[in-house]
């Protein structure tokens, strides 16, 4: 069982930026794929971006360009920089950690874009 704790969320402007945080409770944490989803009330879960153990990192459409994922093996954290926000990208967002077969997901964090 690995134990994931996202901060960073919150209410902001469009056209703003915020930097979502996802702190692993795991020694092996350089050896896990991480992930971010959001999920908006009424609609499906969404894959937003993964970055695998090696770095390589993937994103949806709808965020390419605008969306950084990122880890930190030494802090054991994963990170998405949300830049440009639109109200469409409001969501609650989760991170995940892939591992042989296993998907560990955290509670999750608000993020609301309005004016």
């Amino acid at each position: 069982q690995v134990q994931l704790v996202e901060s960073g969320g919150g209410l902001v402007q469009p056209g703003g930026s915020l930097r979502l945080s996802c702190a692993a409770g795991t020694r092996i944490f350089n050896f896990y794929n991480m992930a971010w989803y959001r999920q908006a009330p009424g609609d499906q879960r969404e894959l937003v971006a993964t970055i695998s153990s090696g770095g390589t990192t993937n994103y949806t459409d709808s965020v390419k360009g605008r969306f950084t994922i990122s880890r930190d093996n030494a802090k054991k954290s994963a990170y998405l920089q949300m830049n440009s926000l639109k109200p469409e990208d409001t969501s609650v967002y989760y991170c995940t950690a892939d591992r042989r077969g296993s998907r560990f997901w955290g509670q999750g964090t608000q993020v609301t874009v309005s004016s």
